[in-house]
């Protein structure tokens, strides 16, 4: 049986992390109830980002043009690569105003389970940039996850047969945070990535 435009849309926001179905349910009334320009617009705005947006050639992060805009600014250092493994995680490394370097934005993280390896993620693309030279550093910025690790560990790997230097973020208890609050992991990284105070 054919669906009904409602339950076409329903089902296509449903695709969204975290909406279900009365969720996908209450976002189709209200547009369709209160705000059809609004739907339009998301429509229309959808649309764009879909047939406009593609990969930087040089670091795979979002843009619309073929460099994006991180890569495309002279004034970031070319030597000093962050690795992350989406869009999202070179925007909250931006939003700390702190790095001055440039990203490589990995899609994902290695997991042989799922059948994704080092090509699956751009570690090709990553390899051919550090054998164009100048580059001194890469900075694992990856999750801490099981994937996330053996990524890191992989990488940093690679670099160590360049011999190039690959660090680490630091991980460990959040500013303002209660160390009762603070599971026993993160505590055993906060420990051995410790730094003397200046």
């Amino acid at each position: 049986m054919k669906l009904t435009a409602i339950e076409t849309l329903n089902q296509a926001l449903r695709c969204l992390p975290g909406v279900g179905n009365k969720s996908a349910s209450r976002m189709t009334l209200h547009l369709l109830q209160n705000n059809r320009g609004g739907a339009l617009a998301l429509a229309q705005a959808l649309t764009d980002a879909v047939e406009r947006v593609q990969h930087c050639n040089c670091c795979r992060n979002f843009s619309e043009e073929p460099l994006c805009q991180i890569c495309q600014d002279s004034r970031r250092d070319a030597n000093v690569i962050c690795v992350v493994e989406t869009p999202s995680d070179v925007s909250a490394i931006e939003s700390t105003s702190t790095f001055k370097g440039r990203y490589h934005v990995l899609m994902g993280h290695l997991s042989p389970l799922d059948g994704v390896g080092p090509n699956d993620i751009g570690l090709d693309l990553l390899d051919a940039r550090v054998d164009e030279g100048g580059i001194t550093e890469v900075i694992l910025a990856t999750s801490s996850t099981v994937e996330g690790e053996a990524t890191a560990h992989y990488i940093a790997s690679m670099m160590r047969s360049k011999g190039i230097s690959a660090s680490r973020l630091a991980r460990g208890v959040p500013m303002g945070g209660e160390l009762d609050f603070v599971d026993s992991s993160t505590l055993a990284q906060a420990l051995s990535g410790r730094r003397p105070l200046e």
